[in-house]
């Protein structure tokens, strides 16, 4: 872009909010007890936009950059490429408007996602083993067809829409001071960054907005050191809906001037909030809509004032949740793994059991092994999964054993 981009003003933002309402809900803004302790912050509201129409707040941009569309773009159709909810955004928006949609998904796209976006009313096409084959394809369809290519991110319409979050958020909780954020290619936050500052500039009032990108896949950090946009080496992370190699060329301009600190978690931190929100707030949070708590508990945000956290979306495959919260609760030491040296005799399986069960600890997996070259030949080594309710519980049961004289490991091996 060779002229500096202006971002949408607030009244912009305004009209977006009254066009967007059309077809997405007002998601509710919850409350959140837990993170306010765990934070320190006075109050902790959660914008659940995983609970919006399509499970995301992609919707909300998508929806707004289609009603933009003249009726000669809207004859042509609508392109995009995606592996989740900017898909299901565009599609269901489609469907609404009675555009033609063709969205171009990864061949290894996660079933859930595809079947959504194809009940949405979309010809989903599957192209590239990779998502930057998957986008290649789709800009080929569009110098082919004439069909107009939605952006996720880069694009003055959709940073509209998705700052209505914003304005949603300061209507329910005016006293707001902090808004956390998570960032993929940056079309959320600089929505949000630029509707929020300009609600507070005009009122008066202080406001901090606080980014958060999996350390995976972390491209504005790296893009702001160096004054424009940089495209990253990502490496893998569950956090695949904020995984994006390299910032939108608006959404960084926006975010340089508007955002003021960026931070990032670990795929450990977002496992464990997502156990978190399920458990505390009873909330189904996909690895990227989970971010913002994650570092709110990692201790990665100052507070200062109340915050509200958006959980961006909720769409996560089954299977994966069911990884995500065994490795959730392993990062909160809420499963310990023991290795215990035992003499080979009879007995010792049924006596370590129960000096678990003592501690009230709840054995879910046992390994016995007798015949690795290491032991020494009479002896053997167990290995016990346990479930327990944090580090201090599973060090007490392990230190239950020592004391009846076994040697054991917390989580190593000899």
């Amino acid at each position: 872009m060779s002229e500096a981009y202006q971002a949408p003003t607030l009244e912009d933002f305004e009209r977006a909010l009254e066009r967007v309402h059309r077809i997405t809900q007002r998601t509710p803004l919850e409350t959140s007890r837990f993170l306010a302790g765990i934070s320190g912050a006075p109050q902790v509201y959660l914008k659940c936009e995983n609970l919006q129409r399509t499970g995301a707040y992609k919707l909300r941009g998508a929806y707004n950059r289609l009603l933009q569309l003249t009726d000669e773009e809207r004859a042509r159709g609508v392109v995009a490429a995606s592996a989740g909810n900017h898909a299901q955004g565009v599609a269901f928006a489609a469907r609404e408007l009675g555009i033609k949609a063709t969205i171009f998904m990864p061949k290894g796209v996660a079933l859930p996602k595809l079947q959504a976006t194809r009940n949405y009313g979309a010809d989903v096409q599957l192209a590239g083993d990779i998502f930057d084959e998957t986008a290649v394809a789709a800009q080929e369809y569009v110098r082919e067809t004439g069909a107009v290519f939605i952006a996720p991110f880069d694009d003055h319409a959709v940073i509209e829409g998705q700052g209505t979050v914003a304005l949603e958020i300061l209507e329910s909780a005016p006293e707001v001071e902090t808004i956390v954020v998570p960032i993929g290619g940056g079309g959320l936050i600089s929505g949000v960054a630029a509707a929020a500052k300009q609600w507070a500039a005009k009122r008066g009032k202080p406001m901090r907005i606080i980014g958060v990108q999996a350390e995976n896949a972390a491209p504005f950090s790296v893009s702001l050191e160096a004054g424009e946009p940089v495209t990253i080496k990502t490496s893998p992370t569950i956090a695949d809906g904020i995984a994006v190699a390299r910032p939108g060329a608006r959404n960084f301009e926006v975010v340089r001037d508007y955002v003021d600190e960026i931070v990032t978690v670990s795929d450990d931190d977002i496992a464990r909030a997502i156990v978190l929100l399920l458990e505390r707030a009873k909330l189904v949070v996909e690895p990227a809509g989970a971010s913002g708590v994650a570092a709110m508990i990692a201790g990665k945000i100052a507070p200062t004032g109340p915050t509200s956290v958006i959980l961006s979306g909720g769409n996560i495959d089954p299977l994966l949740l069911q990884r995500v919260i065994g490795h959730g609760l392993a990062a909160s030491a809420r499963y310990t793994k023991l290795r215990i040296l035992l003499p080979d005799v009879p007995g010792q399986l049924v006596r370590t059991a129960s000096i678990v069960a003592e501690q009230n600890a709840n054995v879910v997996e046992v390994i016995h092994t007798r015949h690795a070259t290491e032991l020494p030949v009479s002896e053997v080594e167990l290995e016990l999964h346990i479930e327990t309710r944090g580090p201090e519980h599973g060090e007490a049961v392990a230190q239950a054993l020592r004391d009846q004289g076994y040697e054991v490991r917390v989580g190593e091996r000899y």
